[in-house]
């Protein structure tokens, strides 16, 4: 094909997947599924049911003790929130947060755009009373079920009707930076359905985090409205 057409880059950059089967995941299983399903899935990993809810699990997750509760959308698993069971003081819930930036900026399989890192003398009690300001950190699950075909087929399908399919097939300059926009955008898209970010929460003055796991091809596109 002339000038490699997307393909190289795409194998290159090796994010290129098939989006739907590329779900986000939680302790290696994808958020997707049924709730009931998924429930089992994490009673497998250890977790148990709460004494006092039933809809939600507890257990340890990543050193901590969390509460892991499971939201569906047309019966559909679609995110995955963990919430610490302890409340912690603002100096150390600063340091629990910039821990967990770290570790996720240290993990191969996440993206990240920015450093989240919050100030060591920074006041978050103020910040957060009189700003309203939210302490979050996003980071992105890489894609992992690769399949370079599909995609690169699916960058041509979305100029089919721009382009013949011989140009497709030996794209000019021009219709190469076409293709090439297209692939891109795609990328983003499919990265983007696979966030992972945490928040910093207030109870009465004291701190946890609460962690979320999310299955954007899931989530509610207002197609219910």
């Amino acid at each position: 094909m002339k000038r490699g057409f997307v393909l190289g880059m795409c194998i290159m950059i090796a994010f290129a997947a098939t989006a739907q089967k590329d779900v986000t995941k939680f302790l290696g299983i994808p958020v997707d599924g049924t709730k009931k399903a998924m429930i089992q899935k994490l009673k497998d990993k250890g977790f148990e049911v709460s004494d006092y809810m039933p809809d939600i699990l507890v257990g340890e997750f990543n050193g901590t003790e969390v509460n892991v509760h499971i939201q569906t959308n047309n019966n559909k698993v679609c995110r995955i929130m963990v919430c610490d069971v302890n409340t912690m003081d603002e100096g150390n819930i600063i340091t629990r947060f910039n821990r967990l930036c770290q570790q996720f900026s240290n993990n191969e399989r996440y993206l990240s755009l920015e450093d989240y890192s919050i100030p060591e003398n920074e006041d978050i009690s103020y910040e957060m009373s009189a700003h309203h300001k939210h302490y979050d950190a996003l980071f992105y699950q890489k894609p992992t079920d690769i399949d370079t075909l599909a995609f690169v087929n699916e960058a041509r399908s979305r100029l089919a009707d721009k382009y013949t399919e011989s140009q497709l097939e030996n794209p000019t300059d021009e219709i190469a930076e076409d293709l090439q926009r297209v692939a891109l955008a795609m990328m983003v898209e499919m990265i983007t359905k696979k966030a992972v970010w945490f928040r910093i929460c207030d109870y009465y003055g004291k701190y946890y985090i609460t962690m979320f796991y999310d299955n954007e091809y899931n989530r509610a596109q207002g197609e219910d409205l």
